[in-house]
């Protein structure tokens, strides 16, 4: 009986991984609610509620490694605990039954307010909010008996990527010419994650046993600042830089007592305020791969933008 890679979600990570695993002649079967997703010959796309787990044994059924990419339904950590883990906790269960390996996107909030580089072995200690969320998804996974690999990237950029600070907050500005605001300093060196080097990089542990069981980094650029990653975005496009302009965090923290959705957005506000930087060189290390350069990422992030604009067009 052939086997198959099921994939949880099919937002800019769950997408990127169906595709890259699809693109290799692997069969992929692709779970989400509305049974949306990337066509190709290879995928899948089934309609299934993975937080339901009398939906997950067909489901699941001949799978090796089930990547889990699914999103809460809002971003609010009372939504995220009361979402998340359950579901995380079904498919564990589910996975296990069926002998596979599960594979997390994993964020950079358990590591909380951090004051140096983050490397894999930075206490991962956050307990408030939806840092303390992510804490408690990598509590409920060490504490499974089926095997989980959780590879942690900073902040998405990269072809699909549209909610993200460097999605549509901010390359169609560049585009157009506007003045691109950004969070807290632009002149902070931050970490950018480019989505395909995450996805490579959890394809690759899933298929690796002797990785299994561990926390990685996905490979990662070294960090440049938002004004930086604008001026690229500029060049890559062949368009005049804008101005650069900031929105203080403190400024987000004081709308965020009126508004609890700006309060949220307000909680991670730290890592633009000073310098948020994730080392990910023990991982690639670990993994055999490198990151993807950033001039290059951004000039590939650049020409799906431009190929996005001109079908809607």
């Amino acid at each position: 009986m052939s086997t198959v890679h099921v994939v949880t979600g099919a937002g800019p990570v769950g997408s990127t991984v169906a595709l890259q695993l699809a693109d290799a002649g692997q069969r992929v079967r692709l779970l989400t609610r509305s049974g949306s997703g990337p066509v190709h010959p290879l995928v899948e796309r089934h309609r299934v509620d993975v937080s339901r787990p009398e939906e997950l044994g067909d489901a699941f059924a001949g799978a090796v490694a089930v990547h889990h990419c699914i999103h809460g339904s809002a971003y609010d950590a009372r939504v995220w605990r009361a979402e998340l883990l359950r579901a995380e906790r079904v498919v564990l269960e589910a996975a296990g039954r069926v002998g596979a390996v599960v594979v997390f996107p994993e964020s950079l909030y358990a590591y909380g307010p951090v004051t140096e580089v983050i490397t894999e072995v930075t206490p991962r200690t956050a307990r408030t909010g939806k840092l303390g969320v992510r804490t408690e998804l990598l509590a409920q996974r060490d504490a499974s008996p089926t095997p989980t690999v959780s590879v942690a990237a900073s902040d998405f950029y990269g072809p699909l990527v549209r909610n993200a600070h460097a999605g549509e907050r901010m390359v169609p500005t560049v585009l157009a010419g506007r003045t691109m605001r950004v969070l807290g300093s632009p002149d902070q060196p931050h970490s950018f994650t480019y989505v395909p080097d995450l996805a490579a990089a959890m394809i690759t542990a899933a298929a690796r046993e002797d990785l299994w069981d561990s926390f990685l980094h996905a490979p990662t650029a070294p960090a440049p600042t938002q004004r930086r990653l604008v001026e690229m975005v500029a060049e890559a496009a062949g368009v005049r830089t804008p101005r650069v302009a900031s929105v203080p965090v403190p400024v987000l923290g004081a709308a965020g007592l009126l508004s609890r959705r700006v309060r949220e957005m307000a909680e991670t506000g730290y890592m633009f305020a000073r310098p948020f930087v994730m080392d990910s060189t023990a991982s690639e290390r670990r993994l055999g791969l490198a990151p993807t350069p950033l001039a290059e990422g951004v000039a590939r992030t650049v020409a799906w933008w431009r190929e996005e604009q001109h079908a809607a067009a």
